[in-house]
């Protein structure tokens, strides 16, 4: 047994799916993004990476395993950069979780630090930038019909339903004690109130990942391109210009990045949010006159969703360091917010 993850069970398991044989060798734990296991190791000569929920599942966590399986295998074959999904297991009696198995990929995460050939190339590093658009406009270009994710997300007024989603989110933390409460956020009620005036009139429904940003991509180590787009737990169809809002939603605002901005040195080099947006457009033909919205629309959800931390480190449920630290995020979320809308 290593961590949840019973190797003769699993053994067992891939007998079945005919992926080798014999002992499991060399299996280790990988570091990632969330608190999902991911252990990689070998049989019969091959490699892979097992991806399975935390220890403790949370209500849903199953079922976000299955979707995210679901996801890759609808990628298989596309222009996304992504892990290839090898053999998914939904259900839960095998090793006391759903799961699925990957293939490797070499890369790395740039939030871990840049190795020296990043480091030191500034046009590698604007590079970088460039691919992560081409990887989310590639993703918005997938049909969802045709590679049967019908049904993946509920697109029936999406652009009507995410206010009122996301604020009934944050009223859910009340019942966490010593929250500090809507009030301690900049602009809670005034973002609001500007994204239900400011509905787009157009809606281009497509995949999208949820959650991209730069801890959620493994860059090729010998070049700026994306090795990768990693964790789809987040991944449904909606607008996909809301994965380019999230992506300058975490994207430092100039060359001098805020202290809570993404960590990554030297940022000399990269592409400004303008040039982002600007390829973007270029590369799928979409009228981004609307592209405010979505940008403040990304701040207002990915603070919301940063602050349930907080109120659960309020109320003793969570370390107060990360709550703290992840409250200081979502006040600069949504102070960027109130920029874009002054």
């Amino acid at each position: 047994m290593i961590d949840g993850v019973d190797l003769a069970a699993l053994e067992q398991w891939m007998d079945g799916q005919g992926l080798g044989e014999g002992p499991i060798a060399d299996a280790t734990t990988l570091a990632g993004g969330t608190q999902n296991i991911l252990l990689r190791f070998s049989r019969s000569g091959r490699f892979y990476v097992l991806r399975r929920p935390p220890p403790v599942l949370r209500a849903n966590s199953n079922e976000t395993m299955r979707r995210e399986a679901r996801a890759l295998a609808a990628l298989k074959g596309s222009n996304v950069p992504h892990p290839e999904l090898i053999a998914a297991c939904p259900e839960e009696d095998v090793i006391g979780a759903s799961f699925y198995l990957m293939e490797p990929i070499e890369g790395f995460n740039a939030t871990q630090g840049l190795p020296a050939l990043h480091a030191s190339d500034a046009a590698i590093r604007h590079r970088m930038g460039l691919a992560m658009v081409e990887a989310i406009a590639a993703l918005s270009q997938v049909d969802y019909h045709s590679v049967g994710l019908e049904g993946f997300g509920k697109l029936d007024n999406w652009i009507e339903r995410q206010v009122g989603r996301w604020a009934s989110q944050l009223a859910s933390y009340e019942e966490m004690p010593g929250w500090t409460g809507p009030e301690a956020i900049p602009g809670v009620d005034k973002i609001a109130q500007w994204l239900d005036a400011h509905r787009p009139k157009n809606f281009q429904p497509g995949i999208i990942h949820g959650d991209f940003h730069f801890a959620n991509v493994l860059f090729r180590n010998d070049s700026g391109e994306l090795a990768a787009v990693v964790d789809w737990e987040l991944c449904t169809l909606g607008d996909p210009l809301l994965d380019l809002g999230w992506l300058v939603a975490t994207w430092p605002e100039n060359d001098n990045p805020h202290a809570t901005d993404v960590a990554i040195t030297p940022w000399e080099g990269f592409a400004t949010p303008d040039e982002l947006v600007a390829h973007y457009a270029a590369l799928t033909g979409r009228d981004l006159s609307d592209f405010d919205w979505y940008a403040v629309l990304a701040c207002y959800k990915l603070g919301i969703i940063l602050e349930g931390t907080h109120a659960r480190a309020c109320a003793g449920k969570a370390p107060r360091e990360t709550g703290d630290r992840l409250h200081a995020h979502t006040i600069h979320l949504f102070e960027r917010a109130l920029r874009r809308i002054s």
